[in-house]
């Protein structure tokens, strides 16, 4: 009897320590993983790396546990640049088992990123998460972050991120047509005679330190045989662009901000066989591209071109550039010693009625309100012979910032015909 009682009692025993250590399993704190990470209704956490990500994203990483907030810091949450390795600033908040993840800016179009959640993330249990890396393709083609307007033209010329949209009667004679490649949509296209897009308060756009200035501009020279104002700011008193009679050449005219509050325009032109200080050019002019004239007209008539200029007022300078290529740059710290341009800080549009109106003109080298050379056959926007513009332009896009010789390249590649 004493036996039976013992093994009966060995045997509840031995259940109490299975039920006791089954207990204790149970409140074990649980590795911490990552279950979902998504931005808005797009799964970052598959096998495949997503290319259709918005470029103001909201991520959203859920774990298995609660996290320590004191954890999900900048140091172990790093959202990458791919093309250039610069870390992007985030926004970050925890609620329970959720971490939000926001740029504090708008991301690059067409732009691969990558995101990394690392070991120093911890639940509320101190458990460390194993380093997790995922990649994302932001949508559209390849363009820096930080645009401050860009029309794209489809079927409209309105600004697709700004509020640099034409005025109510600022639209007159344009067709909205197919643009270099499918992916493009259409671009504006330019009669030579009347067309005209007008932007009400232009100078906002380039009274900036730094500056950049994009797009895709195609001439048609069937029945011109004048040159092409492709677009204005008042002229020379803020910003134009324009192609040579010729095509052997082309030009900006733009307006910058001197050390004493003073303005004064600067060109860069680009002609054929061009000159730099080495081979007899201006001495500020620290680099040019010789090219002939066939491979100028080549570039300038008839042909889509992208049309890149960049300003760095750190370093007083500028850089054209074709098709993505280099083709010439000045700098204005090589100007002469007693030069007022040395002292550069920027743009600045200075520009005053009734000479000229404070309205960015894409087709002419001003809008219709301005009196500036309305007599010249050639200038004045009523004399359909004037040098209108004929072609198209499209995806014209403004930063207010210098953006990189690779950015440059990477836009074009990503966009060329």
């Amino acid at each position: 009897m004493k036996k039976q009682f013992l093994i009966i009692f060995l045997l509840l025993l031995s259940s109490a320590s299975i039920v006791l250590n089954s207990c204790k399993k149970d409140d074990d704190p649980v590795d911490l993983a990552l279950t979902a990470l998504t931005a808005g209704d797009i799964d970052l956490n598959s096998a495949i790396s997503p290319s259709n990500v918005p470029v103001d994203p909201v991520i959203k990483a859920t774990f298995n546990t609660d996290i320590d907030a004191a954890t999900a810091t900048a140091a172990n949450i790093i959202l990458t640049q791919d093309y250039d390795n610069t870390n992007i600033p985030v926004t970050i908040s925890v609620s329970a088992n959720t971490i939000t993840i926001t740029p504090e800016g708008t991301l690059g179009n067409g732009t691969l990123y990558k995101l990394e959640l690392t070991a120093g993330i911890k639940s509320t249990d101190a458990k460390a998460l194993a380093a997790v890396s995922r990649t994302f393709t932001t949508l559209g083609t390849f363009s820096p972050a930080g645009l401050v307007a860009h029309w794209t033209f489809e079927d409209n010329a309105n600004d697709v991120v700004g509020n640099f949209n034409p005025s109510a009667n600022g639209i007159v004679d344009i067709a909205y047509i197919a643009s270099r490649n499918a992916d493009a949509g259409k671009a504006a296209n330019f009669n030579g005679t009347t067309s005209i897009i007008e932007i009400p308060n232009g100078d906002q756009l380039i009274n900036t330190h730094d500056f950049t200035i994009s797009f895709w501009v195609k001439t048609n020279s069937a029945d011109i045989t004048h040159g092409h104002f492709v677009m204005g700011l008042g002229a020379f008193y803020g910003l134009q662009f324009e192609i040579f009679g010729g095509y052997d050449g082309a030009k900006f005219a733009i307006q910058y901000e001197m050390g004493d509050g003073t303005t004064a325009a600067e060109d860069m032109w680009f002609p054929a066989e061009a000159t730099d200080a080495s081979n007899g050019g201006w001495q500020g002019w620290d680099f040019a591209k010789s090219i002939t004239i066939d491979e100028m007209i080549a570039l300038l008539k008839d042909n889509w071109l992208h049309v890149t200029y960049v300003y760095d007022a750190t370093a007083k300078k500028g850089t054209l550039y074709y098709n993505g290529e280099k083709m010439k740059s000045f700098d204005f710290n090589l100007w002469p010693e007693e030069d007022l341009k040395r002292t550069a800080v920027g743009l600045k549009y200075a520009g005053q009625e009734p000479d000229v109106v404070n309205d960015l003109a894409f087709g002419f080298i001003q809008s219709r309100a301005g009196t500036m050379w309305d007599s010249e056959p050639w200038g004045g926007y009523d004399f359909p012979d004037a040098n209108h513009f004929k072609g198209q332009l499209d995806d014209i896009k403004i930063f207010h910032k210098p953006i990189t010789a690779n950015e440059v390249r990477l836009m074009y590649e990503s966009e060329k015909p």
